[in-house]
């Protein structure tokens, strides 16, 4: 149970951390933003609970297939943010980033990566 709590505690830390960094600094937070943290730290998580090597390696396999239908939504993001507030460009930023998803699983299926 400790370890449990120590991983809640220092992921949720990292998210406070960057937030904290992003009020002082835009370009600092996002750039501490879009570093792999939350992926490092799910690779040494799974490596300290003695996970095979194959689905340590599978995870950061995959999770570069997931990042790239997700990128549209951070140009979206800020464009629509001031036409539609907060909430809305959330759920829009969500919806656009789902349709992603599907789209490019689709195209990169003939390629023999199984997103779906």
């Amino acid at each position: 149970m400790a370890w449990i709590i120590t991983k809640y505690l220092l992921t949720a830390g990292i998210v406070v951390f960057i937030s904290e960094v992003a009020k002082r600094s835009d370009r600092l937070g996002g750039f501490i933003a879009a570093l792999p943290l939350m992926t490092l730290l799910t690779l040494v998580w799974l490596y300290f609970e003695n996970q095979p090597e194959e689905k340590i390696a599978n995870h950061a396999y995959y999770t570069f297939w997931y990042v790239i239908p997700t990128l549209p939504m951070f140009l979206l993001f800020p464009y629509l943010l001031p036409k539609l507030g907060f909430w809305l460009t959330m759920g829009a930023s969500v919806a656009v980033s789902v349709i992603c998803f599907g789209l490019f699983a689709l195209a990169i299926k003939g390629f023999g990566v199984e997103l779906l």
